[in-house]
């Protein structure tokens, strides 16, 4: 039971797991910015320019008395409805994340290959290894095989 635990605590606290915890953690709150952008931002001006639609009550009636004003009419109502609207908006929000993702993925392929080309000094050797050389070469004078 306990070698269980330990295992898991370690599989838990590795570098890539918290790495991803913190990606899906932000991916939701940037999931939730980026629906309001599309509801509250995005789709009120272009509904606007449709002639005062709103993109979220666009919706057909598959089964039940209508006509409906809105999908939350017809919701309530228990109608049975193809949510064209809705579907529209979430395209739009993919859209939206998809190419976010992409200039984040762009931006640090960027960087990578800017690291990769970057010219990289090499190392002095340590201390000991020159004063290692500065001996064999002081031997070297000394015995007279220059």
């Amino acid at each position: 039971m306990f070698k269980e635990f330990k295992e898991f605590k370690e599989f838990a606290v590795r570098g890539n797991v918290v790495d991803m915890a913190v990606g899906i953690i932000i991916g939701g709150a940037f999931g939730t910015i980026v629906k309001s952008l599309v509801n509250d931002v995005l789709m009120p001006p272009i509904g606007l320019l449709m002639g005062g639609v709103d993109f979220s009550d666009i919706f057909l009636v598959l089964k039940g008395e209508g006509p409906y004003a809105t999908l939350a009419d017809a919701t309530a109502a228990g109608a049975v409805t193809l949510n064209v609207g809705v579907f529209v908006n979430n395209v739009v929000s993919f859209l939206i994340v998809a190419f976010a993702v992409f200039l984040l993925v762009k931006g640090i392929n960027r960087l990578r290959r800017q690291q990769a080309e970057a010219p990289t000094e090499p190392t002095a050797p340590p201390e000991e290894i020159l004063l290692l050389r500065e001996i064999r070469d002081a031997l070297h004078k000394a015995s007279g095989k220059e």
